[in-house]
């Protein structure tokens, strides 16, 4: 979603790294760059000049521009009101510990993803927080409003209100409280109505279910590609209704940032989740802290962890982990690994979290690579037999064509992933000479990659060039 506004970011700060020390005209020109890129993305006005002034006030101080390393201090006080533009350093949960059924009362225009969230949200709660939610839609407006919520419920195997026809969102309110008592639910989700635009009948209601559910929190959910309209929008409920926070979905798209950045600005209510995609387990919470850091190509390192812990099967890593350690490694092997990246979102999604990738990724985008390649890697795989996969020194000519064939790709496709597949095996073995993952872990703290794989980590490595420079036939950079 930030990618323009990154790259914009990431190029003024190179400039000033690059340099040795700094001038305050050099400061000042730095942050009409940033406050330029801003602008682009789509941010408030007012919130674009209290971060400039904040920064520039902090970044042209004697102590930040005689520092040994002033380039680096400037991008640590952008890093910082970035933060604080976002709502501070932690994330703010929700309010789960009031009397159940604690009352979740989703708001927001017509289209803005509201009932999906609501759905999201559930499963969210059920497989984090182990509670147990019901789902009420008080949408009598919308056409199989209702319906769309009942099949969502289905899905994520979540208890919804039955449907009465002809019934108002007031009555059907009261139906749902009572209903999640005799259930004994944890959590009740009041998916409310919405309207086109703001208008004086939404806030009536709204008002009228809020009275009578006494919800604890109010999220306001909004589709963070309508950019300012969506800060408009969260103005217009912030002085109708008691909003406790705030939803952002289709954070994945293209959307150039405007909403997310100026959100908490205009509204005083933190960001609490952000939808990331069509599936019902894209909601993910908010973290000011991990956003600002993939804003300025930092990586997110933790977000990545957290995926891996909750997409990788912990039964198949420590599998893998023993046959690594005795210097086993076959197709059937690197197949699990190509799913398992496929499953944390890809290739490009994978080098966004990753410190120092964006270069990478652009270099990827460059090279047309896209997270296909992960797709047809796993068809070659497929297409081969299980003695092949367990034993890839079978692969001849005849049987390389036949597994191209029935992959739909190119022999020189296959043998793109062999060669793959044959530097990952020698590095396996290099692993199990070094005493197995313990030794490799204890000499890394003696010496980094050069003491812990020698001969891999220098220019005398296996065929004369050291590590391979990036994987064969995953976009590394070619040999001159």
């Amino acid at each position: 979603m930030f990618d323009s506004l990154s790259d914009r970011l990431t190029g003024v700060f190179d400039g000033l790294r690059g340099r040795g020390a700094l001038k305050e005209q050099d400061v000042r020109d730095a942050m009409r760059e940033v406050r330029i890129a801003l602008l682009e993305a789509d941010v408030a006005l007012p919130v674009v000049r209290r971060f400039i002034d904040a920064v520039t006030e902090k970044a042209i101080g004697s102590e930040v521009l005689k520092s040994v390393t002033p380039g680096q201090q400037v991008v640590k006080i952008v890093s910082d009101e970035l933060v604080e533009m976002l709502g501070g350093e932690e994330s703010v949960p929700l309010e789960l510990e009031a009397k159940p059924p604690v009352v979740i009362m989703m708001v927001g225009l017509q289209g803005s993803g509201k009932t999906t969230s609501t759905a999201k949200l559930a499963k969210f709660l059920k497989e984090k927080h182990g509670k147990k939610s019901m789902m009420a839609s008080l949408d009598v407006n919308r056409p199989a409003a209702q319906e769309q919520l009942a099949v969502l419920g289905e899905q994520i195997e979540c208890a919804t209100l039955p449907i009465v026809e002809g019934q108002q969102p007031v009555d059907i309110a009261r139906r749902a409280l009572d209903a999640a008592k005799l259930q004994a639910a944890d959590v009740l989700l009041l998916d409310t109505a919405g309207r086109l635009h703001v208008d004086e009948a939404l806030m009536a209601e709204m008002k009228a279910v809020s009275s009578i559910s006494a919800p604890t929190e109010v999220l306001l959910v909004v589709d963070s590609l309508t950019g300012q309209d969506a800060v408009n929008v969260a103005k217009s409920f912030t002085e109708e209704v008691p909003l406790t926070g705030v939803i952002l979905t289709r954070m994945d798209g293209d959307a150039r940032g405007g909403a997310a950045l100026s959100m908490r600005h205009v509204t005083g209510k933190p960001i609490k989740f952000a939808g990331t995609g069509e599936k019902l387990d894209a909601l993910e919470a908010f973290h000011p802290k991990r956003v600002a850091d993939r804003i300025l190509g930092m990586g997110d390192v933790v977000s990545l962890v957290e995926k891996a812990a909750a997409t990788i099967n912990e039964e198949d890593a420590e599998a893998l982990a023993k046959r690594m350690a005795k210097g086993q490694f076959d197709l059937n092997d690197l197949r699990t690994q190509l799913q398992q990246m496929n499953q944390m979102g890809g290739l490009g999604m994978l080098a966004g979290m990753m410190p120092g990738m964006k270069k990478a990724k652009a270099a990827m985008a460059n090279s047309g690579m896209d997270d296909k390649v992960l797709v047809h890697m796993d068809a070659i795989i497929g297409s081969m037999t299980p003695k092949e996969r367990a034993n890839p020194a079978l692969l001849n000519a005849k049987r390389k064509r036949r597994i191209a064939a029935g992959a739909g790709k190119e022999v020189q496709d296959v043998n793109k992933l062999l060669k793959m597949y044959q530097e990952m095996s020698r590095a396996m073995k290099q692993i199990k000479k070094m005493g197995g993952l313990k030794g490799l872990a204890a000499m890394f703290g003696k010496g980094g990659m050069e003491a812990a794989m020698p001969g891999l980590g220098g220019p005398g490595g296996p065929g004369g060039g050291g590590l391979p420079p990036g994987l064969p036939g995953l976009g590394g950079p070619r040999k001159r």
